[in-house]
């Protein structure tokens, strides 16, 4: 990778370029064919961010709006970590490209109650401003064509002015009501919205069966985890923006841990991999999938048996969705499930009051949109507190995690982890389970591994 010294930035680092010249200033400003956008181009959302930007003006009336794209972060030196914009400003503009750091959306007051939407873009560099080859955080030569005023104007249905400094107002990256009043209004997903959620989940999909296929030499590599994860970031990559988020390639105990993204463990026939991951399409709505597979291509009795209480409390937790229902009460469908179970087992006294949480911790599910936890700022009477509604999509995801050093657990149960996690959109009668397409069942786990390593 070339030296990257970002010259507009104001962060020092030691230069590596040669003296400019005016000679060649001068060369460098001439003899550039025109490379106009094609004519046509419209961003697939831009039809549906007026009725967003139209819900969002109706709650603040009067009141200057500044949703800001998000700014590139320094992850070492002088090289930035991978942009992607704030979802707010992508879910009200349509923009998600990595050209969009530091741009901002202004929703300027206009007549009684309304708003004009402005887009504060960072203008292409003139080939008479040597920014355009000088800049290396921002110049074309280094990460490449961005849409001109006008073109971005035709894309986005919306006005663009240059970036410069803006005006006082709400701005979403700081007000703590605009940024609750942005989650709220994402909690019920339009069509469209599902749709590109189905899309993530499809390819999702296919990235847990290109890994069945790569078990093989994935078993045989020292990391194979990390064999694990490169298979789906792959997928990932091709097919969609990448993954939704850091995917998890837990084999054995591992598993029991709930956000290992270290991957750098070897995988063992003999145990099982909770495999946590999704596509994030280029439209930034993600999937979120998890599998818990055995490596050997069959479940073992104790690992069945774990694995059928927690597909139990999963059938649970899904039955009980439906508009009208409680957001919290699928998660308590579930854990009733688990806490039973392990009170039959022996593991527990009883079903009672919450000693099941030790062997389980966390939530068994989220919304799911834009972002991974979907909706997160929205307030508790609205979401957690709150009813579930047709067009809401969200995850069904109990787990139990048998801490390897767990000595209050038979020997035999020490060190399993299992989350078996599936993405549903709430419908006028229930659900639909979008991730259907995976087997959820052990046996039909077993039957669909085999077929994809017989082939």
């Amino acid at each position: 990778m070339p030296v990257n010294e970002p010259a507009s930035t104001g962060i020092r680092t030691v230069s590596h370029d040669l003296p400019e010249s005016p000679e060649f200033a001068s060369f460098m400003a001439r003899d550039w064919a025109p490379t106009p956008l094609p004519d046509g181009i419209r961003l697939p959302a831009a039809d549906l961010t007026p009725a967003r930007r139209a819900r969002l003006s109706a709650r603040f009336p009067g009141e200057r709006l500044i949703v800001p794209a998000g700014e590139l972060r320094v992850r070492s030196n002088d090289c930035d970590y991978r942009f992607r914009p704030h979802s707010a400003y992508a879910w009200l503009t349509g923009l998600t490209g990595e050209d969009q750091a530091g741009h901002v959306l202004v929703l300027e007051p206009d007549g009684p109650g309304g708003h004009e939407a402005v887009l504060h873009l960072r203008p292409r560099s003139p080939r008479t401003d040597n920014g355009f080859y000088r800049d290396r955080r921002y110049g074309e030569f280094w990460v490449g064509r961005r849409a001109d005023l006008a073109e971005a104007e035709r894309t986005t249905g919306v006005r663009c002015v240059p970036l410069t400094g803006l005006p006082p107002g709400r701005n979403a990256a700081e007000d703590h009501e605009l940024a609750t009043v942005l989650s709220e209004l994402r909690l019920i997903k339009d069509p469209w919205e599902v749709g590109q959620l189905q899309l993530a989940v499809d390819h999702t999909t296919a990235g847990f069966e290109d890994v069945v296929r790569a078990l093989p030499r994935a078993l045989a590599h020292p990391r194979g985890e990390r064999w694990i994860e490169g298979v789906f970031g792959l997928r990932a990559r091709t097919e969609g923006n990448g993954t939704g988020y850091e995917t998890i390639a837990a084999s054995g105990a591992h598993a029991c841990v709930l956000h290992w993204i270290r991957n750098d463990g070897p995988l063992d026939a003999r145990e099982l991999l909770l495999l946590d991951a999704g596509v994030e399409t280029d439209s930034l709505y993600t999937a979120d999938i998890t599998r818990t597979l055995p490596l050997s291509g069959r479940f073992s009795p104790v690992q069945r048996q774990v694995y059928e209480l927690v597909l139990a409390a999963q059938d649970a937790g899904i039955a009980a969705l439906r508009p009208g229902a409680r957001f919290r009460d699928f998660h308590r469908a579930a854990m009733r499930v688990i806490a039973e179970g392990l009170a039959d087992w022996g593991v527990l006294k009883n079903a009672d009051g919450e000693f099941h949480r030790r062997y389980t911790l966390c939530s068994s599910g989220h919304m799911l949109g834009i972002d991974l936890h979907d909706c997160a700022q929205a307030r508790a009477e609205t979401y957690l507190d709150g009813e579930l509604a047709e067009g809401q999509v969200l995850t069904v995801e109990p787990g139990l995690y048998l801490q390897p050093d767990d000595e209050t657990l038979p020997r035999e149960l020490r060190g399993i982890g299992v989350r078996i996690e599936d993405d549903l959109v709430i419908t006028a009668d229930g659900a639909r389970l979008m991730s259907g397409a995976l087997p959820r069942t052990p046996d039909g786990v077993e039957e669909w591994m085999g077929t994809l390593l017989a082939g």
